[in-house]
């Protein structure tokens, strides 16, 4: 099985006249594993997967799988509200060839603790295939709780949790609760380093899409016993960090990546471009970072 650690990016989706950019696509996969990164989850929300049609998410995942060659872990994004179709993603990213995949907590039905438990179960038992769950209450209003990961987490082919609910708390009672081989991720890049602390072993990233080898560099510092140093590098990327969310995630990802000529900025609806004050203010931002030639 492959090692779903380390620092890992949230990719984005780039478009070209409403279609896939395959060519910017390739060229961002191949960048990341330049910059160092430890894996990659395509067709997950930072890839504006909701808007993705069936197709598309096999052919964002079949792609991603051919240009990371074995050299790090593809994770596919396949959530759904919809457990049935939940699972048709999770077949499909299995035929496309996917290391794992990750399946967001169901949003807008609201599911009870229950509920979230069924859901995954029924997904890790028709899907063959590493599954790491994704708790991310501030986008789908549900939390899943402690003791629900805890249950899960005793099911073999549930690997590990991307933990986004905000609350250091929590992170910390989720390390507690399950067992040492399933894998705690932080889904919140200003949390980092307190989510490695805490026992956490790695980060799905939205940021890392932007600075690959720096949020890379936290983690490899962290691993090297070299705490201190560690946060100070996290304490450098919290501007950025920021910076990824003065408007809905992704639209100042991909804004970035457009002005660092790596994609385009094109968006799809509901999503539209940035407003022109915040645009200014991650400008602004990237150029401290020296990130704009």
């Amino acid at each position: 099985m492959s090692n779903f650690t380390g620092a890992m990016t949230a990719l984005i989706t780039p478009f070209h006249a409403g279609k896939i950019d395959e060519t910017a696509f390739r060229n961002l996969i191949s960048w990341q594993i330049e910059q160092d990164i430890d894996g990659i989850v395509p067709s997950g929300t930072t890839g504006e997967a909701a808007t993705l049609r069936l197709e598309e998410h096999f052919q964002l995942i079949s792609i991603a799988v051919a240009e990371a060659d074995g050299r790090f872990p593809v994770i596919a994004g396949t959530g759904s509200n919809n457990t049935e179709h939940a699972i048709h993603l999770g077949l499909q990213a299995k035929k496309a060839g996917a290391d794992a995949h990750l399946s967001v907590t169901p949003y807008y039905n609201k599911p009870t603790q229950e509920g979230l438990y069924q859901h995954y179960k029924a997904i890790a038992e028709a899907v063959d295939l590493p599954l790491i769950l994704y708790n991310v209450p501030g986008r789908t209003a549900v939390n899943m709780l402690p003791e629900t990961v805890a249950r899960l987490s005793k099911i073999s082919n549930i690997v590990g949790l991307k933990e986004a609910c905000g609350h250091m708390q929590q992170v910390r009672d989720v390390v507690a609760a399950v067992p040492s081989p399933f894998i705690i991720l932080s889904g919140e890049d200003a949390q980092n380093a307190d989510i490695y602390a805490a026992g956490g072993k790695g980060c799905i990233s939205v940021t890392s899409n932007v600075a690959p080898k720096l949020v890379s560099e936290v983690w490899d510092l962290w691993t090297a016993d070299k705490k201190d140093e560690a946060f100070t590098a996290q304490e450098k990327l919290q501007s950025l960090n920021q910076a990824m969310f003065f408007e809905t995630n992704p639209l100042p990802a991909k804004t970035s990546l457009a002005l660092m000529g790596r994609c385009r900025e094109e968006f799809r609806l509901p999503l539209t471009a940035m407003g022109k004050e915040n645009r200014v203010k991650l400008y602004n931002v990237l150029q401290e970072y020296q990130f704009l030639s």
